[in-house]
């Protein structure tokens, strides 16, 4: 069992007082139920479509037991819908799979992908190697589907149902997306998993490029 702690909402802002393109990333915990359809949370915003949101990477999933690690190593404080996520739980469960479901009242997800740090969490953050200190610190938080819509609330606990024990780790595709040199074989092995549709046209374009 984990706890839902927070669901998180943003809407279109500049990511700085001297940036003009909008974002969408500026998440703030909302009270009551919220509903979720299978493009995710109804009234949250996607700056950029090309690179965000979608079916296969409808919600993004973090959780306080990071943000309590980042807390103590950046010297600030650092909480629910900072880094953009949808969802804030209390804690991961052990080696959380691609594939893995959870259950929060009527709504179930299925983990998809980790997240890859971008420059605009850098610019977030103010922090502008940010995207190598995310990536160095190997706590990505993970992308989910939504599997069945409903509405979704804080404070709900959640029930977790494991996947293909073949299929990989959320860290450990964390590890293969930074791998180099990149093995043909372990890419085309993690596609047999139910992976996000960004990260399978990555993976097959270094596979058939092979870089």
């Amino acid at each position: 069992m984990i706890r839902l702690e927070s669901v998180n909402i943003g809407t279109l802002a500049p990511l700085s007082a001297s940036a003009s393109r909008r974002t969408g990333i500026h998440k703030h915990p909302v009270g009551g139920p919220v509903l979720c359809d299978a493009m995710g949370l109804v009234g949250d915003a996607v700056g950029n479509a090309k690179h965000h949101g979608g079916r296969d990477q409808a919600l993004y999933v973090y959780s306080a037991h990071d943000y309590a690690w980042w807390t103590t190593t950046l010297g600030r404080p650092c909480g629910p819908g900072l880094f953009g996520d949808n969802l804030t739980i209390d804690r991961w469960w052990p080696s959380p799979r691609v594939g893995d479901r959870v259950q929060f009242g009527d709504v179930l997800l299925e983990l998809t992908a980790p997240r890859i740090p971008c420059a605009t969490l850098a610019g977030r953050m103010g922090v502008p190697t940010f995207v190598k200190q995310f990536a160095d610190a190997a706590r990505p938080g993970a992308y989910a589907r939504v599997v069945q819509p409903g509405a979704i609330e804080a404070g709900v606990s959640g029930i977790v149902t494991r996947s293909d024990e073949r299929w990989p780790t959320i860290d450990a595709l964390f590890g293969i997306w930074y791998q180099t040199p990149r093995t043909p074989a372990v890419l085309i092995d993690a596609l047999r998993a139910p992976v996000a549709e960004r990260v399978r046209e990555r993976f097959l374009g270094w596979v058939h490029s092979g870089r």
